[in-house]
């Protein structure tokens, strides 16, 4: 598996576990909307709880709504975000 088959895997499985959604992780498309019409039917409160989902598990920042327009469209923009997250060096380096 792909690095990025497994961050996207990893994003699908937040969306499921923190916003309680009825589905399986493999169900959701990685280009499928977030939010709108055709969408998985998330709302502002699910945003709000993906933002800080997103910040503990890959230290994704999101400092605005304008920002969090473009980043939370779908399972992949998120991961370009998240993947664009500097990595901390191990210690010692």
């Amino acid at each position: 598996m792909s690095e990025s088959t497994e961050l996207k895997l990893q994003i699908k499985q937040l969306l499921v576990e923190n916003l309680m959604l009825q589905l399986r992780p493999e169900d959701i498309g990685d280009d499928q909307p977030l939010f709108g019409p055709a969408s998985l039917g998330l709302d502002s409160v699910d945003a709000l709880q993906l933002v800080v989902a997103l910040d503990k598990q890959f230290g994704l920042k999101i400092p605005d709504s304008e920002a969090a327009r473009g980043i939370l469209m779908d399972v992949n923009s998120i991961a370009a975000a998240a993947s664009a997250v500097p990595k901390p060096n191990p210690p010692g380096m």
